[in-house]
């Protein structure tokens, strides 16, 4: 059996994937880590009384798990790396698949260090590149083996005899681009307006991943814009992880007739001030989905209910 746990962390995606025997976890997988913070600081900061908000890293050891087998960082915003330091607290990995991985004593990028006066999205893009770095360098032997996802093909990976998975990426030049945007910054180079032009590229060089089990396909969306994936020669599947958040640019008609889930879930926190999800987005889902879910306590007068819970869970056979 396939148990899938898309975690409340409030802001962001981080999600569980474990092939279970019984109550004997086989493998485990986890995609993205959540963010550093429960409530962020552009939001509203008391949160209802009945919220359900964890961190991943206290997810995994209220489940008790301490390894996993894989992990994943589709991209470099801090609601997808910002809690890959409590994770390791919590577990080792054997494989960690990411875009990018910072040089040997990466020096500190002190993004918001008076003297680099950088606009705010060049300071948030050094920002979660920096939180991603302590994360490995605070741990240093939490991780086994790095996997480099080049960005040139898909790579398809068979987890365990009944589990696969494939890596798909994004237009390959944007990988190349982010290694040269980050190394220079490393190396101490400030060019605000390259880092901006970066940051407005970030969601759209986030991974997918469309997993294989018992004949039930699974895809995650990542941050991938509708846009960057819709034209490409997509199939039915069983599941689907809302991209970015279910935000206006997140999903289209044309991507869901190709798709044609049976199930959604979006990863978004309640109370979003910017309209993640979105109405329409949201929908659109429910015209074309059986069971529509949502990771927090989100409230759309008419069109959703809140759901109090520590995470969306759901198993496949």
């Amino acid at each position: 059996m396939l148990a899938l746990d898309f975690i409340n962390i409030g802001n962001g995606d981080c999600i569980l994937i474990r092939e279970m025997e019984g109550t004997r976890q086989k493998f485990a997988l986890m995609v993205d880590f959540g963010h550093d913070c429960l409530i962020r600081d552009d939001h509203p900061g008391e949160l209802d009384p009945r919220s359900q908000r964890i961190y991943a890293g206290d997810f995994l050891r209220e489940l008790g798990v301490t390894h996993l087998d894989v992990a994943l960082a589709t991209h470099f915003h801090r609601d997808h790396i910002g809690g890959l330091g409590r994770v390791l607290d919590a577990v080792t990995i054997d494989r960690f698949y990411t875009t990018y991985l910072p040089p040997e004593n990466a020096p500190e990028l002190d993004p918001f260090h008076p003297d680099n006066n950088l606009p705010k999205a060049a300071r948030n893009a050094l920002l979660c590149l920096q939180i991603y770095t302590e994360a490995l360098q605070s741990h240093p032997d939490r991780i086994k083996q790095f996997e480099l996802v080049q960005g040139t093909e898909t790579i398809s990976l068979q987890l365990t005899p009944d589990l696969k998975m494939d890596i798909l990426c994004g237009e390959p030049a944007l990988y190349r681009r982010q290694k040269e945007i980050y190394d220079a910054a490393f190396n101490g180079e400030r060019n605000g307006y390259e880092l901006v032009r970066w940051a407005k590229s970030i969601n759209v060089c986030s991974l997918r991943q469309r997993l294989y089990y018992h004949g039930k396909e699974i895809v995650l969306g990542g941050d991938a814009y509708a846009h960057v994936w819709e034209t490409v020669n997509l199939t039915p599947c069983d599941i689907l992880k809302v991209p970015h958040h279910a935000s206006f640019d997140s999903t289209s008609r044309k991507l869901l007739e190709k798709l044609q889930p049976k199930t959604a879930v979006v990863t978004v926190a309640a109370r979003r001030p910017d309209e993640r999800p979105h109405p329409y987005v949201v929908s659109l889902l429910q015209e074309y989905v059986e069971n529509l879910y949502f990771t927090d306590a989100v409230e759309l007068p008419g069109l959703v209910e809140p759901q109090f819970h520590k995470s969306v869970h759901l198993e496949v056979e």
